[in-house]
């Protein structure tokens, strides 16, 4: 995961806990738990044509999807998100390296 996931946890937190229905001090433990597990990658190691290419194709989609598609180019991986608008999006920009759990 690129160090922009923080920013998305922290972002969303009142969404998780109203969903979660988890209290303050929970969501904090929870919080707790998954960040131990997290393996970060500097984002700062993505060479910048893998960076140039996520900004192309998350261009009108969400452009706050670009670190986590640039990762998955550095790294040759499988995108693995829920978001239908932007896996949507970036099929038809011709990106199909999709996680399908």
């Amino acid at each position: 995961m690129c160090e922009s996931i923080l920013t998305e946890l922290f972002e969303h937190k009142e969404k998780i806990q109203h969903y979660t229905q988890l209290d303050a001090k929970q969501l904090n433990q929870l919080y707790y738990i998954l960040l131990k597990q997290f393996h970060l990658f500097k984002e700062d190691l993505i060479i910048k044509a893998n960076w140039d290419y996520a900004y192309d194709l998350c261009l009108n989609i969400d452009l706050a999807d670009t670190p986590q598609v640039a990762l998955t180019l550095e790294l040759k991986g499988l995108l693995w998100t829920s978001d239908k608008k932007l896996k949507r999006g970036l099929q038809s920009k011709g990106f199909n390296s999709f996680f399908n759990p």
